[in-house]
């Protein structure tokens, strides 16, 4: 099989299976018994969370585990409106990941106030986005790099043009490990990542909270994870997330590299082998990650059928379509770019990892051309 779904999940490395392995096997102590076997789980667990924290230039105690992006994004948007009481509205970006649009509308529905912030047809944020915050006290969750485009964000930028009390929370599950990321550079109050976009395991994530934010748990239970997030940690998959994050951030620049040079080839032969395909993730490096090149096609009409044929000639691929109730909706991403239903729906999602090659690169777009040609 020819893996080009790495924006989905990524293959887990065998070098971290096999940390993670003792974890699982002879060092099973839970981490809050006081205990021998115990302790020595509670400082895998803490020597972990110092790495993670370092990569990102956080201090260990604003670095809380979950169980992923998603827990972390419902964790964060909800006890900033709930518990924590921080703040009364949200506004998010168009083209957010379900995990953050999804509780944004439930908290809609509970009465905060929330607005959608538009983007111009690259992706990125329309200018002039702040005049619009509907409260001085606004939380504003913005994604760091889209995960069905790969645009990235000036998160940077914001804190600057934005009130005070406001907060900025942004969700960097597809960024992570791709890009740097300083959280103090970036001047943001939360963050979400996750290990298995970078061959960790499923199952594992964190969240950044600012120190000084008085945020209250949203999962209530035991005192774990400094009474942030209630649940038994695992030694496991958090040994396993730090040993990903070591592995990306030590081959960062080799990994840029290697993925940008398959992204740029991956361009040159669309536009050689199908110059019918609009490629929507845009050409400047500057604001989009190496790893993704999402292409659709205005005159196919079942998109789900070009998935289905290269899932038969063994290429793994994915369109930015969502599964609702049984029936292909169009994307929400490429709809706020100001693609039509239907190219919103024919559309393909390539994205790469350090293990893939120019030959498989080559091989897919091929592969691509003749199942364009047969739907036509």
């Amino acid at each position: 099989m020819i893996y080009l779904d790495n924006s989905a999940t990524t293959h887990i490395d065998e070098e971290i299976l096999d940390a993670m392995l003792p974890w699982m096997k002879d060092f099973f102590g839970n981490p809050s018994s006081a205990y021998a076997l115990g302790r020595k789980a509670r400082v895998a667990i803490e020597e972990a969370r110092e790495e993670i924290a370092a990569s990102i230039n956080a201090h260990p105690a604003e670095l809380i585990f979950t169980s992923g992006g998603t827990e972390a994004n419902n964790a964060i948007l909800k006890s900033a409106c709930i518990e924590s009481a921080l703040t009364d509205a949200l506004a998010v970006s168009a083209i957010e990941h379900h995990a953050v649009f999804h509780p944004s509308e439930w908290l809609a529905d509970q009465g905060f106030t929330l607005k959608i912030l538009g983007v111009d047809s690259r992706g990125v944020l329309e200018q002039n986005w702040y005049d619009s915050l509907p409260s001085e006290k606004t939380l504003i969750s913005i994604m760091q790099a889209n995960n069905e485009t790969g645009v990235i964000q000036r998160i940077d930028t914001m804190r600057a043009l934005i009130p005070e009390q406001s907060f900025i929370h942004t969700d960097a599950v597809q960024s992570f490990g791709k890009i740097p990321i300083d959280v103090q550079h970036l001047g943001i109050d939360f963050l979400s990542i996750s290990a298995h976009k970078i061959h960790g395991p499923k199952g594992i994530g964190a969240m950044y909270i600012r120190k000084g934010i008085d945020f209250k748990s949203h999962q209530h239970g035991g005192g774990q994870e400094r009474n942030r997030r209630a649940g038994t940690e695992s030694p496991a998959l958090i040994v396993g997330f730090q040993i990903a994050v070591r592995n990306a951030i030590r081959q960062l620049e080799t990994r840029q590299q290697h993925m940008r040079s398959l992204q740029e080839c991956m361009r040159a032969l669309m536009k050689e082998h199908i110059p019918q395909a609009r490629i929507n993730t845009p050409e400047d490096s500057a604001i989009c990650l190496p790893s993704i090149i999402n292409v659709s096609f205005q005159h196919i009409n079942d998109g789900e059928a070009i998935l289905q044929l290269m899932d038969m000639a063994g290429i793994a691929v994915s369109n930015g379509s969502a599964c609702v109730s049984g029936s292909q909706q169009p994307s929400h991403v490429l709809k706020a770019l100001g693609l039509s239903d239907q190219e919103a729906k024919a559309a393909v999602r390539f994205s790469f990892s350090k293990d893939n090659t120019v030959e498989q690169i080559t091989e897919a777009v091929l592969e691509l051309q003749q199942i364009i040609a047969s739907l036509s």
